[in-house]
């Protein structure tokens, strides 16, 4: 729902998801690279990896989602390194699946019989501070007789070199800058001609598994020493470990709803969920807007920003999300990660951060050919230095909504809450990029000064708590302040829509995000009438733009697609709903056969763009359903 754009001045587009493979964009130079939607993300609540079709990791973070690959061909396919298993004559897989959480099972049905792939990032209780950081891949014949073939060639840090070695019981080591992994296959490997990867292959008959196991530590730890061998028995126990990690994980939400009446959790909204908890970085509450960097927003390249970093907005929508689900630690974790990354200090609250708290997270382009040679290829994010006015509301509105549950948020938090509406009042006035991150000249978005009013608003209902321990009186003016510029000017009475800025003729899709935070009633004739103008100006193929002023970028970007769910709970709240599910059927066309959605799409190809997994989309897919079940968030 933000944009993440690439500079202090930048805008950030989204596109999107896509379900089978599409004409290529980018030409005969876009041959090797899988389309988006042929990748499954896998993620222990540290690292991430794309898993494609072939049964290639193309993309793996580790230790950290927000640092540098250790596979990354998915952005440039002769220099990024990758790690395979799979039939020896490669081919796409017949069928995949999730079997619990993000354990990835992928079946290669071929002329000799059927090899079923099992992946995963080891889970266990007690992972948040002491993470196994370990990939198991476990490839099984189940019938017949395959030769299986393994490849992993890793290359550190975006595509750096990798020094790779052989030691005892069938271990390896790679390392590169300070970054190491060791590397344990049950079966031959052997370094290549250019000591460049390790490579084997097997022929396993039925009931007979390959297990590949892949540690990350630090470079002068695995210098140092490889460690023991894990096992085939222990491999098998991890699985088994992870698996029940996800089961136990779901349990703990008392809320999944029963969406088709028949007595089971929806599971679109289950593996929405998932993945929101997978972008999760458990050590510190933030949550990553995406798990990758780079991957282009239009067609033609250009648009790319590296989205593994946690903005406020996404991550306050994201933990709302889960906390409206039962999954109420990563709302706590959140509000305490917000706190701690700007050292309680309202001057200090930026709209993005590292995962780790980072508040220097510079952007800056690599030398790598992009997807589909479809650059530039960024990591860091210029957006730290945006003026992003919505950013007081969100902080408020969450504390609220978990308040309302049950959660005190303390003194000392609340402290920090009221320097935060505060700086509200201070800075309401001023023109900001908005959610969108537009580049250009600042202006006065209904967006942003609704989200400052739902600041001066969620603030009064806490000071009542805290004993009006607060300028309640100046905090009541400025939120009345704030309506009349909204109403005065900020809407266009002979259309009955509100504008996307003051004084505006246009409209965005921001302004669907009004009703969520009681600002005005979803069934209210000003609502109703903004609905039907998005409807009208920003419709594309039966989905939503974001908006179709200039945003200072070249080239055009696909379809938004949380903008067309954020319409669907609009339509079924105003009871639309015959409209509301016709919208809901186009935008879940959209995602791939595993249930995962990218941030747009692309209506000429049909395809997927932006980066993903997209927590934004994947929330924003949540809240439509549930809105369509008629449940309340």
């Amino acid at each position: 729902m933000d944009g993440h754009g690439g500079s202090s001045t930048g805008a950030y587009s989204r596109p999107g998801p896509g379900a089978g493979r599409v004409d290529d964009p980018a030409g005969a130079s876009a041959a090797p690279y899988p389309p988006i939607e042929d990748y499954a993300f896998l993620s222990d609540c540290h690292s991430s990896a794309l898993v494609s079709r072939t049964g290639s990791i193309d993309w793996a973070c580790m230790p950290r989602a927000d640092e540098g690959s250790c596979f990354g061909r998915l952005l440039d396919w002769d220099r990024g390194g990758y790690c395979a298993i799979g039939p020896a004559h490669p081919e796409p897989c017949t069928s995949r699946r999730y079997v619990d959480g993000l354990v990835l099972e992928t079946t290669f049905r071929t002329d000799q019989g059927t090899l079923v792939l099992t992946d995963c990032y080891v889970m266990r209780e007690g992972g948040a501070e002491d993470p196994e950081r370990m990939l198991l891949r476990v490839a099984e014949v189940t019938d017949g007789s395959v030769p299986v073939r393994v490849v992993v060639e890793p290359r550190f840090d975006h595509g750096g070199a990798a020094w790779l070695r052989s030691h005892e019981d069938g271990l390896h080591s790679a390392l590169g800058g300070d970054d190491g992994l060791v590397i344990w296959c049950d079966h031959d490997l052997d370094l290549d001609d250019r000591a460049s990867a390790v490579t084997g292959e097997a022929r396993l008959d039925a009931g007979e598994r390959l297990r590949l196991a892949i540690r990350y530590d630090s470079a002068h730890h695995v210098d140092r020493s490889v460690g023991e061998a894990p096992g085939a028995d222990t491999v098998d126990d991890l699985v088994a470990g992870t698996l029940e990690w996800w089961r136990t994980w779901l349990n703990r939400s008392d809320r999944l709803p029963d969406v088709d009446g028949d007595g089971e959790p929806e599971a679109t909204v289950i593996r929405s969920a998932t993945v929101l908890e997978g972008l999760r970085h458990a050590p510190t509450g933030a949550v990553a807007a995406a798990a990758t960097t780079s991957l282009p927003e239009s067609p033609n390249g250009g648009r790319t920003w590296d989205y593994r970093y946690s903005w406020i907005r996404d991550s306050w929508m994201s933990v709302r999300t889960l906390h409206t689900l039962g999954f109420h630690r990563a709302a706590d974790g959140f509000r305490r990660f917000v706190q701690r990354a700007s050292a309680g200090r309202v001057e200090a609250l930026q709209v993005v951060y590292g995962l780790g708290g980072e508040r220097e997270i510079p952007e800056r382009t690599l030398d790598l050919s992009g997807w589909r040679g479809l650059g530039p290829v960024r990591i860091g994010n210029g957006a730290t230095g945006q003026r992003q006015n919505d950013t007081y509301g969100y902080l408020l509105d969450l504390t609220w909504r978990t308040w309302q549950q049950g959660e005190d948020p303390g003194p000392e938090y609340w402290t920090f809450l009221t320097r935060v509406v505060e700086q509200a009042r201070r800075t309401w006035r001023e023109p900001d990029r908005g959610i969108w991150e537009v580049r250009g000249t600042p202006r006065h978005f209904v967006h942003s000064l609704v989200m400052c009013w739902t600041a001066f608003d969620r603030g009064l209902g806490l000071a009542e708590h805290f004993d009006g321990d607060a300028p309640v009186k100046a905090w009541s003016t400025a939120r009345d302040e704030v309506i009349e510029a909204i109403e005065a000017v900020g809407y266009d009475p002979n259309r009955n829509t509100y504008r996307s800025h003051l004084l505006g003729e246009s409209v965005d899709a921001a302004l669907l995000l009004l009703p969520t935070v009681g600002y005005v009633a979803y069934d209210d004739e000003r609502m109703v009438g903004t609905v039907d103008a998005i409807i009208e100006d920003l419709g594309t193929d039966g989905l939503l733009r974001r908006y179709r002023a200039a945003d200072g970028l070249e080239g055009d970007e696909g379809v938004f697609l949380p903008c067309t769910f954020w319409l669907v709970e609009c339509l079924a709240r105003q009871g639309r709903m015959d409209e509301a599910e016709q919208w809901y059927d186009r935008a879940t066309a959209t995602a791939n056969d595993l249930g995962l959605y990218a941030e747009e799409w692309d209506p000429a190809t049909h395809s997927m763009l932006g980066n993903f997994p997209q927590a934004l989309t994947h929330l924003s897919h949540i809240g439509a359903t549930l809105a369509l079940a008629g449940v309340d968030t």
